[in-house]
């Protein structure tokens, strides 16, 4: 039998069982590192394919902007609440130990339930699945050398996180910084030496003089006549471009001065990656009509086309490194929600070992690895990450609400603290419950089951619970 801890949840009344582990976890991750994976695994390939998510709803250069800017201050505002949470939590979990604290261990199970069938593994496969087929315009893959080439990307960026954290920090670094001086790039070289779409002038001017009409006539004039429910629907597109700023919290005790790096990094991570998209959408309305911006699904290579003449090669060389940074952040994140859910006795003990000369949670890389090329290699990953991703946002939104639970404690120490507190964490939380009430309008039958699939880890819970490993506390 495992020994025995208390938990530190306050909330909960539970008494946690931890499972002996061997080895210890390295911090080896620094500023840059955690900078770098902030940074790495939100851009991914969608602001280099398909910016019509945002661009279709609202077809103005000042709206779409305006939508970039809006999500990019939205996921500020949930990086600053994840960053206080991390200064008072220093532990491997991340979101996972700020549910369990705020609320209780099933709450913070749900979530790594969630992550490991379909929201974490579901992302790891549908973003080798880009790589492998950006990766087709080098190599002559049919579709199941697609599949053979997502799986070898998994494996292998799995296997560096085995030998590692510093080899997987390392590797996730140099990729993101590459992928921004790639960017930065192309922004460059896109101003200097690309023409001024035809109506680019004209609308400009147009949106400018809007600025100084009647509200309605400026609404219009900047939004491009986007309703605001228009609009709403490009912020929702917008914040999922956004998605995996949270995952550097998993890392924490691997990370050096957790307690400050992290925030400084999630702040840092959110604010470049916030000013990359906006300046990207810049370069494509300069160089590309608005209705070509509109209607592509490959706008960097078309962008490149009317710069340089030879998009394709481009655009494909981008989206495949692109692609690969962002799996290996991904990758090395994952597995520090495993390893900490076993090491509070809610999932298998070995999950939660760690390599006696590694110093990594290799079962749970190992593991996390072949679920997720299992999702490849059956395709089930496209029907389960759909119908399942938008669910984060409620355990986002939970996320914010247990702020202000966890403020009420005076014991707990924190090193950072929101600023504007409450409202940066009240609107965030709004924002978060307001993609899942818009995703059950628009598509209630999916949502349901999406959210049906989370729900069926209470009775896994209390199944588990019921084996002994979690008891509640004694008086």
């Amino acid at each position: 039998m495992p020994g025995c801890r208390p938990s530190s949840t306050a909330n909960s009344g539970f008494f946690i069982v931890s499972p002996t582990t061997s080895g210890k976890l390295r911090k080896d991750i620094r500023h840059y590192h955690a900078t770098a994976m902030v940074v790495g695994t939100i851009i991914g390939a969608s602001i280099f394919v398909q910016p019509s998510e945002i661009t279709g709803p609202v077809p103005s250069l000042a709206g779409a902007a305006l939508v970039w800017l809006v999500a990019g201050l939205l996921t500020l505002f949930g990086a600053v609440v994840a960053a206080e949470l991390a200064s008072t939590f220093p532990e491997s979990g991340g979101v996972y130990v700020y549910l369990r604290e705020a609320f209780s261990p099933l709450v913070g199970f749900l979530w790594g339930w969630a992550m490991f069938w379909t929201m974490h593994t579901g992302i790891i496969a549908a973003i080798a699945m880009v790589f492998a087929r950006y990766l087709a315009y080098f190599l002559p893959l049919d579709p199941s050398g697609m599949k053979v080439a997502a799986v070898v990307a998994i494996l292998f960026l799995s296997w560096v996180n085995y030998l590692g954290v510093k080899q997987g920090s390392n590797l996730q670094a140099a990729f993101t910084v590459a992928k921004v001086v790639a960017i930065l790039l192309m922004i460059g070289v896109g101003f200097a030496l690309g023409t001024p779409a035809e109506g680019f002038p004209s609308q400009a001017a147009a949106e400018l003089e809007a600025l100084g009409s009647s509200a309605a006539a400026s609404r219009a004039g900047l939004l491009g006549g986007a309703s605001p429910q228009d609009f709403l629907v490009a912020l929702v597109a917008g914040l999922f471009a956004f998605g995996g700023w949270h995952m550097v919290t998993y890392n924490a005790e691997e990370t050096v001065d957790a307690r400050k790096t992290i925030p400084r990094a999630l702040t840092l991570g959110v604010l470049v990656v916030t000013a990359c998209y906006i300046a990207l959408n810049a370069v494509y309305f300069y160089v590309l009509p608005m209705e070509a911006v509109i209607g592509s699904d490959r706008v960097a290579a078309d962008a490149a086309d009317a710069v340089m003449g030879h998009g394709g090669a481009f655009m494909s060389a981008l989206v495949v490194f692109s692609t690969f940074g962002a799996i290996s952040g991904i990758v090395l994140a994952g597995p520090r929600v495993y390893f900490a859910m076993a090491r509070d006795g809610l999932i298998f003990p070995w999950m939660g070992m760690v390599h006696p000369t590694r110093g990594t949670p290799h079962r749970a890389i190992w593991l996390q690895g072949l679920w997720a090329s299992v999702l490849v290699l059956t395709g089930t990953y496209r029907a389960l990450f759909t119908r399942v991703v938008y669910t984060e946002w409620i355990f986002f939104g939970l996320m914010a609400v247990g702020l202000f639970i966890l403020r009420r404690n005076p014991t707990l120490r924190r090193d950072y603290s929101v600023w504007a507190y409450p409202a940066v964490p009240a609107l965030f939380a709004l924002s978060a419950f307001g993609i899942v009430v818009n995703q059950v309008i628009t598509d209630p039958g999916e949502s349901m089951m999406g959210l049906g699939f989370v729900l069926l880890g209470v009775p896994v819970y209390y199944a588990w619970a019921r084996k002994g490993y979690i008891k509640e506390r004694t008086p």
